[in-house]
């Protein structure tokens, strides 16, 4: 397994024997994927993550993010995450670090603002913008995704208030036209790649039922990265299903040969 000094504490708190989440390892391919999932944990929360030196950059936001400028969202930085983490959806078993169910919320792309406007408005940047701005604290970046769109910014706290850990951000949108006034995320609760709702994912009752996804003009996915990830839920979702099926196929000649031992 092959994974660096940013995946330690991601594989030390983890269980690979246990837990369904990907083992650490680092990408070799730059990217610049971004993934939001939902994570009802201890705390129902957000975990927001970009594709940044081949693993994702990772802040927990417990109010999750917002398309309102007006909303400025706690986001605490946690351990960084494989890059494979992006498509994780399913449940994290008791007794496990983050134990509870993830959807997938939003997925895209991004990518980082100069840190100089240009006539009023942020252009494009470059990666070592970004790593100077993340390393300073006010990380620009433009998002393309499902859900999220337009502008933001992660800005570090500079005061430290009594028992912090001194990771705490604000995850901030910037004012463009995807803004959105008075924006309610629990308006949102479908994955982006299943389609479920965080309960159904849970395994609370309909979600044995496997929803086909709605298909759009060609039923094609244009981003082959997302088209691999829903490719392989779905296939997830079908061994889960055949396994269902065979479990319930033996329960059920177990309890004819005991009938017939009864009779």
């Amino acid at each position: 397994m092959v994974f660096s000094m940013a995946l330690e504490e991601y594989k030390r708190k983890r269980k690979f024997e246990q837990t369904p989440e990907p083992p650490a390892k680092v990408e070799s391919k730059a990217g610049h994927r971004f993934v939001v999932q939902k994570h009802d944990a201890t705390r129902l929360h957000y975990d927001f993550r970009l594709e940044m030196d081949g693993v994702l950059k990772s802040w927990a936001v417990p109010k999750g993010p917002s398309l309102d400028p007006a909303d400025k969202r706690l986001a605490m930085q946690v351990e960084d995450h494989p890059v494979s983490y992006f498509d994780f959806e399913g449940v994290i078993p008791e007794n496990n670090y983050g134990a509870g169910t993830v959807m997938v919320w939003d997925v895209g792309t991004w990518q980082p603002l100069s840190p100089v406007p240009v006539e009023g408005r942020y252009v494009s940047g470059t990666e070592a913008e970004a790593a100077a701005m993340l390393a300073k604290g006010d990380l620009k970046f433009r998002l393309n995704g499902k859900k999220l769109k337009g502008d933001f910014a992660l800005v570090k706290m500079k005061g430290r208030r009594p028992g912090s850990k001194g990771n705490e951000w604000l995850l901030i949108k910037k004012h463009d036209d995807a803004e959105v006034e008075g924006y309610d995320i629990d308006e949102y609760d479908e994955s982006v790649l299943s389609k479920r709702s965080l309960a159904e994912i849970a395994g609370d009752e309909g979600s044995r039922e496997w929803r086909s996804r709605p298909s759009s003009g060609s039923g094609k996915l244009k981003a082959p990265w997302l088209a691999d990830a829903v490719a392989r839920l779905d296939k997830k979702k079908l061994e889960e299903k055949k396994a269902e099926t065979k479990l319930s196929v033996k329960k059920k000649q177990k309890t004819r040969l005991r009938k017939r031992k009864v009779s």
